[in-house]
């Protein structure tokens, strides 16, 4: 990355801000500085600075928290989101013929973003919120979106080539990730068995926007005693609400 006009100052308030959203009301001032290693003075700048914007919020005991600019901006992020209507307006359809829990994704760098779910009405409750991350190459609906990619790209994104191992059923580097890649291009859907959770099985489509660039991806999450039942119903569900949607977004199909 060219960090020729970087601003180290907004990437140490980044790290901050990361490191409060995932240890919320834990840590004070010197907690903050000593795990980022900024010195106490500039950490106290940049505390202020936040806490002023909004963006962070001193509590009782010393304590910092994500503030309520973050949480305005977040709404207006999801709200500029078209896709979010027409999941809402196509998901439940999809759930009542399946029954079992619909998630939409955007990639975001190396990983899938959750942007929404759909429940089912059965036991089953997903532990993903909007806003959550997991890597993209752990997830049916991460490696639909990486399918987009060329070689070089993909090795680009992983230059580690290894990719770390979420379970025992994770794809192990780069060369196994591009040829599950290329068995998706060709059946149009993905799939991940174990790979980013134990016991949780995926299978996931595109969305396609009108210029025919894949801009999300949709999937059904289960757990292994209803996907030996119902993954061949959930992949032609899951394909069939990609399309849908991407019908939304103005992609046409070729005939056929």
């Amino acid at each position: 990355m060219d960090k020729k006009y970087w601003v180290p100052a907004l990437e140490r308030a980044n790290d901050i801000l990361h490191l409060l959203a995932a240890e919320p009301s834990r840590l004070r001032l010197m907690d903050l500085a000593n795990r980022l290693r900024i010195n106490k003075s500039s950490m106290f700048s940049l505390l202020h600075t936040l806490e002023t914007l909004g963006w962070v919020v001193k509590e009782k005991g010393g304590t910092y928290a994500l503030g309520p600019t973050l949480g305005a901006l977040s709404a207006s992020y999801f709200r500029q989101f078209h896709i979010l209507q027409a999941f809402y307006a196509e998901a439940g359809a999809s759930v009542r013929r399946v029954n079992e829990t619909v998630q939409l994704s955007v990639l975001n760098g190396r990983d899938i973003m959750y942007l929404a779910k759909e429940e089912c009405s059965g036991p089953l409750r997903v532990a993903t919120d909007p806003g959550m991350k997991l890597p993209a190459y752990a997830t049916a609906m991460g490696k639909v979106q990486l399918s987009r990619l060329d070689y070089v790209e993909l090795k680009a994104l992983y230059p580690e080539y290894r990719l770390e191992p979420r379970t025992p059923h994770t794809v192990r580097d780069v060369d196994q990730l591009w040829a599950q890649l290329a068995q998706i291009r060709a059946s149009g859907y993905g799939s991940d068995e174990q790979e980013a959770m134990t016991g949780f099985f995926c299978v996931a489509a595109p969305v396609f926007n009108h210029d025919g660039q894949i801009i999300a991806a949709v999937s059904f999450t289960m757990l292994e005693n209803s996907w030996m039942e119902k993954a061949d119903a959930a992949r032609d569900e899951i394909i069939d609400l990609g399309r849908r949607l991407s019908v939304r977004a103005g992609h046409v199909f070729s005939p056929g």
